[in-house]
């Protein structure tokens, strides 16, 4: 039974993992802490946990906040991880980190991500950086087993590069033509109040943002380099649309030579063959995100359109799930030895 800490608990991220971790077999939560709601019981902030858990939050200065744990959440914005990470390692735990903040394994990769999104270049625990793994289990399974640090990765990363990987391993598309479309829901933005955010400002709105250069897209050229084993660079645009949770993306790429359906799903079907969370469907699947909400799986549609020649991938998560809780449970399972799928292999809810 391994001991478990959650920093950063009360925000959607924290909360995602508190639910899983209630329902896994071989963890128990001992410590929660936050800078919000100091000193309520978790099942008063969240009454659907009043009975399941009652753990009081505790604030980052309490004594008690300090106390080792096994495993150490760090459900936090950029920079908090890595504040933090370097004394929870002292103490013998590993560490998941939900931010950038260890998704990178030099301080220039780093300072670059940081530069995207108006942050601080310079990393304050870069002694770490190289024993750190990238959180995507799919494609780095080995190297989360021996880690003690990992990087959860981001939420429209996973549903990117789960859904290239493939063509790119394979050298099934140009590596400057991919496009990727890509929507979220409004939980994608947090548990803070934002004016944008708010009901009559959100319901009906559909919008595209960070144009100039979403965050994300460092991962997704990275990862996808990677596997082609030489640079990519993609179009990435980001959208919010009016549901609560879920990521759909669309992935576009030039095939390099005429291709079928039946060859890219053979070809997706064996990448993924030992990855559980992974689904790859045929293009007449008639799926959408609401089939992977509250699920740790990732839905691949495979579609080829032969009269342009390109690749069509849809790629849906729950972007609260695989795309942040379900990932960071997923490498905790790795990283403890016990089996990938323990407390995540469960259906949804539908409707």
């Amino acid at each position: 039974m391994v001991r478990v800490k959650v920093i950063g608990a009360t925000g959607y991220g924290g909360i995602g993992i508190v639910e899983l971790l209630l329902q896994h077999p071989e963890a128990r939560l001992a410590t929660l802490v936050a800078r919000e709601d100091v000193g309520q019981p978790i099942g008063q902030i969240y009454p659907h946990l009043a009975g399941f858990c009652d753990l009081p939050v505790l604030a980052p200065d309490d004594p008690r906040s300090q106390e080792p744990a096994d495993v150490v959440f760090f459900a936090t914005p950029d920079g908090v991880g890595m504040q933090g990470a370097p004394a929870a390692l002292a103490q013998g735990a590993r560490v998941i980190d939900y931010s950038g903040d260890f998704r990178f394994t030099t301080p220039e990769a780093f300072a670059e991500y940081a530069r995207r999104i108006g942050k601080n270049p310079a990393h304050t625990a870069p002694q770490l950086l190289g024993r750190n793994a990238y959180g995507l289990a799919e494609l780095h399974r080995a190297a989360i087993r021996q880690a003690k640090i990992v990087g959860n990765p981001g939420c429209f990363a996973v549903s990117c590069i789960l859904g290239l990987a493939p063509a790119m391993k394979a050298g099934l598309v140009e590596p400057f033509s991919v496009i990727c479309d890509c929507k979220t829901g409004v939980s994608g933005a947090g548990k803070k109040v934002s004016p944008t955010f708010h009901y009559p400002a959100r319901y009906e709105q559909m919008n595209a943002y960070k144009l100039a250069g979403h965050q994300h897209v460092c991962e997704v050229e990275r990862e996808l380099s990677l596997q082609a084993g030489r640079e990519v660079r993609v179009t990435f645009t980001a959208q919010v649309v009016p549901v609560c949770r879920g990521i759909l993306s669309t992935l576009y790429g030039t095939l390099v030579r005429p291709t079928t359906e039946a060859e890219v799903l053979a070809l997706y079907r064996d990448f993924f063959r030992e990855s559980p969370f992974v689904r790859v469907l045929d293009s007449q699947a008639a799926v959408g995100t609401l089939h992977v909400r509250g699920t740790n799986f990732c839905n691949l549609v495979v579609s080829v359109d032969s009269r342009t020649n390109r690749l069509r991938i849809v790629s849906h998560i729950d972007n609260l799930m695989k795309g942040q809780a379900g990932s960071a449970l997923q490498n905790m399972n790795l990283m403890c030895g016990f089996p990938e799928t323990l407390g995540l292999l469960r259906p949804g809810i539908y409707p």
